[in-house]
């Protein structure tokens, strides 16, 4: 028998029974109102959250069940869909098609942390060795990208008039594999700043 769900009341009821036929540890709980109509949060006793919803409401047995996953904007949430036949038919169609594609995303999802926490690692090595040779310079942390900043005042103390900076502004990538470097001030102390690149660079 089909189950027509028309009330959030009767989703309430059909999302506990799915909840009992995945384990009895599994509980429900409020779906915040973003407009997908009826809802429900579903967590496993293993601690996996899923979505149960009724996408359309033209087809009040037509369920789309997605596993919420702790972030989603580097991992796309896998999610079925299902005919309310029965709570068991709906919980065996989580556990064969669904479950698979949830710890499939957990593993890419791990595998993305690990990858960010790697680049940012090199990165602010990277960063620091910047930072060290130009002392005084400010760090700021991007997304996926470190810019350090360093600014002198060339006029002498107390004396007034229009503001004489020279700068340096590098971009650190992901990574730190590629730096890229702007020089900007008077022609003296830029040619200046490359000559000493340059030297250090022949050195190296």
């Amino acid at each position: 028998m089909t189950h027509e769900l028309t009330t959030q009341k009767e989703f309430d009821a059909f999302a506990a029974s799915v909840a009992r036929e995945l384990g009895a540890r599994s509980r429900t709980a409020a779906l915040s109102d973003d407009g997908r109509g009826l809802g429900r949060l579903v967590v496993d006793g293993d601690g996996r959250t899923l979505v149960l919803c009724q996408p359309d409401d033209r087809f009040p047995a037509r369920l789309k069940i997605h596993a919420a996953l702790p972030d989603e904007t580097q991992v796309h949430a896998p999610s079925i869909g299902v005919t309310a036949r029965s709570a068991r038919h709906v919980a065996r169609e989580i556990t064969r098609r669904l479950y698979p594609l949830h710890a499939e995303a957990v593993r890419q999802a791990a595998d993305v942390a690990a990858q960010q926490v790697a680049e940012e690692r090199e990165r602010r090595a990277v960063t620091e060795a910047v930072a060290g040779a130009l002392p005084g310079a400010r760090v700021d942390e991007l997304h996926r990208l470190t810019r350090v900043v360093w600014q002198h005042d060339t006029r002498p103390p107390g004396q007034r008039g229009p503001v004489q900076i020279d700068s340096v502004t590098v971009r650190i990538g992901p990574s730190g594999y590629w730096v890229n470097a702007e020089a900007s001030g008077c022609p003296e102390a830029v040619i200046a700043m490359l000559a000493a690149f340059a030297q250090a660079t022949m050195k190296a």
